[in-house]
């Protein structure tokens, strides 16, 4: 194989560009075939999302038929402009967007369907670190160089140099070759193990690019850079001493994956090795199926004729697990689990990783975003797209690019009420991360603060990195870590001198939270980044739907936090209102057992609550809690609210305690407000007596 000339020509003129534009009508406009100007279509949409580019009810999609849904969920000031096959068959080559491109999951159906549309090109101001990873991954090419609208409009021709300048070697080398299969199956087909010698050379693929000076001593560095450095694999055009920006590869304790993938990540595998390919330590793949267990009671499934399809994905998985003899965990339905006999053991992904297999330093890869949630135990967790996870399984190496750090110093201890995501709330709505600043940095959260934190609250503020944009999210093992280990797993659990940070070690922004001034939040519809603190939210908002559970808020804490204020509801005679429907889903069946150990399913029995069975559920717009009508309204513990998440409704964030207690209220509310409202009623009634 050889890689493609810098100097050939990869966009031939004329293109045909759209301008994602904030208004509805200027994209129809373009649709129907008129040519609109960079100046005319701004303000253009920022922080368009892996949910509007791809809806996740299309997602058991994953041939040529895919290309038809691109961008069928953009929502522009409340309308979805982009109808299926219009952007297929209006024959843009080039689209171009705003700030925080592609954030979201880690679904790389995105830039997939995208690509099938006929898109060879994605110009923005900045892009999420997945999506633009799956980009390069299928060879796509993406740019935030917007002077080459210009060259585009006069009909100039556009060369690979233009379309990789300014990226760093790894990925304009893999952009050269086509994408990162064929790359990988010439450079990566026998990855060494660390440490081992290598007879690469680190010749940039461009003419005249230089990699970045490499550190003589690497000095002090954070427990993330200790971390890669111990688990990185020499392979051409990536450095030995990785600088910021860098791209490397690494060697993964675990790689996961789940249903939404697996299918389509044997079908690239077969396409680029054949049928009889091998799987580089099968002994350290985990296989999930999470996303589909309420799949015939999910309305975008049930509406979009897609049941069978996703049942053909969950075979398609078990299959691909049969024959590679990998180990699976399968989450069960309401009907399966009374025939349960209390050996399975299932869950979320992420979560179940935390559970039962993530340990302090090492290294865990998985196709879901929200895989930093094993950062909470002091590992490297982070998320991949479909074509990174088929290399990872063929070559045992996983490619990364060596970010900068974020230091959150978290002072003092959160008042009774205020949890974890609530702080989360509060980071996500800083003008620094909405700006994008977050956009593939490492958060470590550090501070006298996170003594006061257990495990699961940990888990999710890494997380929820995902949502600021970060690559992961990672906190130093402590005796809570020893603790949560020994309790939950049975691992004594010894901590390594290294397994911190250097007193020096060097940080690119450092934040400081006093937890003690924290208060409830919500966030708005529409990004998680619409956060304000409850007391601050003028008007009153009545809700029809609230829902308890995801990877973020189905811990064993947080369903400690659902019970407390449903416990205290049922003790003062309230009801769930008229209208309001309540869920909680478990986020493992351990969770889910620990609740039934202390009777918390009687006490949710008793309000009314359906209880739901470890998955994904709502989250993902997969099984009940979905909103079913736009004029809905949900309150959510789930960790995004991107158009159409979690159906057509309007979705609100909030913590746990504050979803159960606007439950009770069939409003926003926070627990402590409840409690307020119940006490002066109570003494009003008597005054009136």
């Amino acid at each position: 194989m050889q890689l493609t000339s810098p100097d050939a020509t990869v966009l031939t003129t004329p293109l045909r560009v759209l301008y994602l534009s904030h208004n509805p009508a200027l994209i129809r406009q373009q649709l129907c075939g008129e040519r609109l100007s960079h100046e005319q279509a701004v303000p253009l949409r920022d922080d368009v999302s892996t949910d509007e580019i791809t809806p996740v009810h299309i997602m058991s999609h994953y041939d040529v038929t895919l290309g038809d849904f691109a961008h069928t969920g953009l929502r522009c000031e409340c309308e979805d402009p982009i109808a299926r096959r219009a952007l297929r068959q209006a024959g843009f080559q080039v689209l171009v967007a705003g700030r925080r491109y592609g954030k979201g999951s880690s679904r790389e159906h995105s830039p997939t369907a995208e690509k099938l549309a006929g898109v060879q090109l994605v110009i923005a101001e900045s892009f999420e670190r997945i999506y633009r990873q799956n980009a390069d991954n299928i060879g796509l090419f993406t740019s935030t160089d917007f002077a080459l609208l210009a060259r585009i409009e006069q009909g100039e021709t556009i060369t690979v140099s233009d379309l990789v300048r300014g990226r760093e070697d790894l990925a304009a080398s893999i952009l050269l070759a086509g994408g990162l299969l064929r790359w990988g199956q010439q450079f990566l087909a026998a990855a060494h193990p660390p440490g081992a010698a290598s007879s690469y050379k680190n010749v940039s693929p461009l003419k005249g690019h230089q990699s970045g000076s490499p550190r003589q001593d690497a000095g002090p560095q954070t427990l993330f850079e200790k971390i890669l450095s111990r688990h990185r694999l020499p392979a051409p055009y990536t450095p030995e001493l990785p600088q910021t920006g860098d791209g490397l590869f690494v060697r993964a304790e675990w790689r996961f994956i789940h249903e939404y993938y697996t299918g389509m990540a044997d079908t690239l595998m077969r396409g680029a090795l054949g049928e009889h390919f091998t799987l580089q330590r099968p002994e350290q793949i985990v296989v999930f199926e999470d996303h589909t267990s309420y799949v015939e009671e999910s309305p975008a499934h049930v509406r979009g004729g897609l049941i069978a399809n996703m049942h053909a994905m969950s075979r398609a998985q078990r299959d691909f697990a049969k024959r590679h003899g990998l180990r699976m965990h399968r989450t069960l339905t309401d009907a399966e689990v009374l025939q349960d006999d209390g050996s399975n053991v299932a869950g979320i992904s992420h979560a179940m990783m935390t559970e039962h297999y993530a340990l302090p330093g090492q290294v865990v890869v998985g196709t879901d975003s929200h895989t930093p949630h094993s950062g909470a135990l002091g590992c490297v967790a982070f998320g991949v797209g479909t074509t990174d996870m088929a290399n990872a399984f063929v070559t045992g190496a996983v490619r990364v690019r060596w970010p900068e750090s974020v230091q959150v110093r978290l002072q003092g201890q959160m008042h009774p009420g205020v949890t974890a995501k609530d702080l989360m709330l509060h980071l996500l709505a800083m003008p620094w991360i909405c700006e994008g600043h977050g956009v593939g940095k490492v958060f470590e959260f550090t501070g006298e603060g996170i003594a006061h934190l257990g495990t699961d609250e940990r888990a999710t503020l890494t997380n929820m990195c995902a949502e600021l944009g970060g690559l992961t999210g990672i906190v130093a093992p402590d005796l809570e870590t020893v603790r949560f280990l020994k309790e939950r797993r049975g691992v004594d659990f010894l901590i390594e001198d290294w397994m911190h940070s250097d007193e020096n070690a060097r940080f690119a922004h450092q934040m400081t939270v006093d937890l003690r001034r924290l208060q409830p939040m919500v966030a708005r519809p529409g990004d998680p980044g619409q956060g304000l603190a409850l007391s601050d939210l003028a008007e009153h908002v009545k809700i029809d739907i609230a829902y308890g559970g995801s990877c973020t808020a189905g811990k064993r804490e947080d369903f400690d936090h659902y019970h407390e204020v449903l416990a205290w509801g049922l003790k003062q005679g309230l009801k769930v209102p008229e209208g309001v429907q309540v869920f909680l889903q478990y986020g493992t069946t351990a969770v889910r057992d620990y609740c039934a150990s202390l009777g918390y399913d009687q006490v949710f029995a008793a309000m009314g609550v359906r209880i739901l069975q470890p998955s994904c559920g709502a989250c993902a717009n997969c099984g009940p809690g979905s909103s079913t009508d736009a004029a809905q309204v949900t309150v959510s513990a789930i960790n995004r609210n991107f158009p159409g998440r979690s159906g057509p409704g309007q979705v609100w964030l909030a913590s746990p305690p504050t979803v159960m207690a606007s439950a009770l209220a069939g409003e926003l509310l926070s627990f402590e407000a409840l409690q307020r409202r119940f006490k002066a009623h109570g003494e009003s009634e008597q005054t009136q007596r």
